[in-house]
């Protein structure tokens, strides 16, 4: 059988068996070419002088009528017998090549055809321009120079499937040319920044990336363990420390690119390991770092993309410098109609932030500093759609930042939303050792009471600030947030090349652990189903009390698809979900089951849900519906488990 068409290639999904039957006829023409003498693999080089788009774009300026030396992959084929038309694509983009047997030779052009879409080939030959007007190469010679013996998904369409697409990224790369741009765009970026750095005296250095301490930030760390030294050791979480320990060593302009680790949640926003720079200069406060983020920012849209006007998240952004620059109260006071300026009473101001909805963490204290970041945070955030700098943030959520001289309940810290995002957080350091100590031994409070996302105390930074650090402004901007924003990217996993994945065919995590612990099963000849023991199973007595139909009626039980989710900031059992109900407009429902789900394990599951409950607050979020679980007891443990459906069951169908 073939599995190229004459015509543009356009190859339907293939089943199981049709699949491997191709990849058997790939493995059989390997087989004849090996047999022959021609094994590709045994190929060590290929002299190129010309790539796709050069050829293209200088056709009118010496490369018509020239010869050249190209390689690439065959993208499509278009077989006219004795004269046979192929895209190759090559690290530039894609160039027709015209095959010929009068200009090949007869066995050339025999071998010729028994090639596959996929497969590597170099060219030599003249640049022309053919009767149709597209510029391409006439083959003189060709060289299989390796086999591809799979064959490329959905050549035609294109990989559509984005877990596919995540997973396998060299697919992605291959066969969805706008995905390369995206990492073009990335590299431009970082070469810009640190052009700009470099530029105004800073210098590139490196920190370790194992800590015994996993400090600079408020996040959960992963721990690993280094057999030599017998310990325990957190994957960094943040430069922050590291880096202003050169600030008291006298290295007064320092930065660091690099790759940062937190065992947390995923997504659109956050994937546990992605890319920050971390800046810290002396003699400088937060104005003079808000000053190089808008500069960054700003300067590397009109440099990369030649506007500061773009696109993101259905938003027009204007990256145009002369940002605006707002205090936390001020924005709160704008967006919230709560003044906090006017409050000096914790309990009054803890009160006026529950009279709209708004509730603190449950391990914060109910001081007027929450209060306030909790008004900001679930009310004024997600209304931050052009480029705005929040400052003056509470104390108690910046335990590495100096004091306000003019307000000692606020510190000197901005971070700067785009489209609702984050992607710069500042301070004017704080470098005075003996308050560090406090707020430090605050964070440990904090932990002990169940908050594990909190600062550890480091003694060695606490001793490097005793030997003094001078007034330094630090800020660490998230990479991939940016490159999200240049280039219109709405998940995280657009831009990072190799996103972190769940692994195929590993099933409910919960099963996993259960699976892990067990002893390996033998090999069987026959799959053997084993009962589930549910002999310690306790179930809640069914209800006494009766309820006519006409009540029951009245709950609108629908099917659900989740589009999105995510854990809800500052709370440890809030998951939040984006739902599909067939309406055509989201619906957003929060539940407490962070502790049996992670977020991106039920990304694009199908489940029921009430959807005609009043909508309820959830640490300020409307909570329009609730999701239907099975729950039970177990060894005096709570067991619950969604309610999943068939996938097949559209959005919207209502249940009876």
């Amino acid at each position: 059988m073939s599995e190229r068409n004459n015509t543009p290639v356009q190859e339907e999904v293939q089943t199981g068996e049709s699949l491997s039957e191709l990849l058997q006829i790939r493995r059989n023409k390997l087989n004849e070419l090996m047999e022959s003498g021609q094994n590709p693999y045994e190929i060590t080089r290929f002299d190129v002088d010309a790539h796709a788009k050069e050829i293209v774009d200088g056709f009118d300026n010496g490369f018509e009528g020239r010869h050249v030396s190209i390689a690439g992959r065959i993208m499509s084929w278009r077989d006219m017998g004795k004269a046979n038309f192929i895209d190759l694509q090559d690290g530039s983009g894609r160039i027709q090549i015209y095959v010929k047997i009068n200009e090949i030779g007869e066995e050339a052009f025999r071998q010729f055809g028994k090639w596959d879409l996929g497969d590597i080939i170099g060219v030599e030959g003249e640049v022309f321009r053919t009767r149709r007007g597209e510029i391409s190469v006439k083959a003189e010679k060709l060289t299989l120079l390796s086999k591809s013996l799979r064959p490329l998904p959905e050549k035609w369409h294109g990989l559509k499937d984005t877990d596919a697409r995540y997973r396998q990224r060299y697919l992605d790369l291959m066969v969805n040319p706008d995905v390369k741009k995206t990492f073009i765009t990335r590299s431009k970026f970082i070469k810009f920044m640190r052009s700009y750095l470099d530029d105004m005296g800073y210098i590139e250095v490196e920190t370790p990336v194992l800590n015994t301490i996993a400090g600079g930030a408020a996040a959960r760390p992963f721990i690993t363990h280094h057999n030599t030294l017998d310990i325990d050791m957190y994957m960094r979480i943040a430069t922050e420390l590291p880096l202003k320990r050169l600030i008291v060593g006298g290295m007064e302009r320092v930065y660091e690119i690099g790759r940062i680790f937190r065992n947390e949640g995923m997504d659109p926003k956050h994937n546990p390991e992605f890319t920050t720079v971390e800046l810290y200069q002396a003699y400088t406060d937060f104005h003079g770092m808000m000053d190089i983020a808008e500069g960054i920012l700003s300067g590397a849209a009109k440099e990369i993309l030649g506007t500061y006007e773009i696109q993101w998240q259905g938003e027009t952004i204007d990256l145009t410098p002369g940002w605006r620059r707002l205090t936390m109260v001020e924005a709160v006071r704008e967006y919230v109609g709560i003044d906090f300026d006017a409050i000096t009473d914790d309990a009054e101001a803890v009160a006026a932030a529950k009279a709209v909805g708004v509730e603190l963490a449950e391990t914060a204290d109910k001081t007027w500093g929450n209060a306030l970041y909790a008004c900001f945070d679930q009310k004024v955030e997600e209304r931050l759609i052009q480029p705005t700098f929040i400052t003056m943030y509470p104390v108690e959520v910046s335990p590495l930042t100096k004091r306000s001289p003019k307000d000692p309940r606020l510190t000197e810290r901005f971070e700067l939303f785009v489209c609702h995002s984050e992607l710069a957080n500042a301070y004017s350091e704080l470098n005075d050792p003996i308050d560090q100590r406090q707020r430090f031994e605050k964070q440990v409070e904090l932990r002990d009471r169940g908050d594990d996302e909190t600062e550890m105390l480091d003694e060695d930074f606490l001793m490097a600030l005793e030997y003094a650090m001078p007034p330094t402004g630090g800020m660490g901007m998230g990479i991939d947030r940016a490159v999200m924003m240049l280039t219109n990217s709405d998940t995280i996993r657009e831009v990072i090349l190799f996103p972190t994945m769940k692994p195929l065919g590993t099933g409910d995590r919960r099963e996993e652990k259960a699976a892990a612990a067990a002893p390996a099963a033998v090999p069987m000849k026959e799959a053997v189903t084993e009962p589930t023991d549910f002999s310690k199973v306790e179930i809640e007595p069914l209800f006494q009390d009766m309820i006519d139909y006409e009540t029951f009626a009245k709950s609108d039980y629908r099917v659900v698809k989740v589009k999105a989710c995510e854990a809800v900031p500052k709370s440890k059992k809030l998951l939040k979900f984006v739902l599909d109900d067939g309406s055509g407009e989201d619906r957003v429902i929060l539940s407490g089951i962070h502790e049996y789900y992670e977020p991106e394990e039920l990304v694009g599951k199908t489940l029921i849900a009430i959807t005609n409950l009043l909508p309820r607050k959830m640490m300020g979020i409307d909570s329009c519906g609730m999701l239907i679980s099975a729950v039970h007891s177990e060894d005096g443990k709570e067991g619950l488990n969604l309610l999943m459906v068939d996938d097949r069951i559209p959005a919207g169908a209502k249940l009876y």
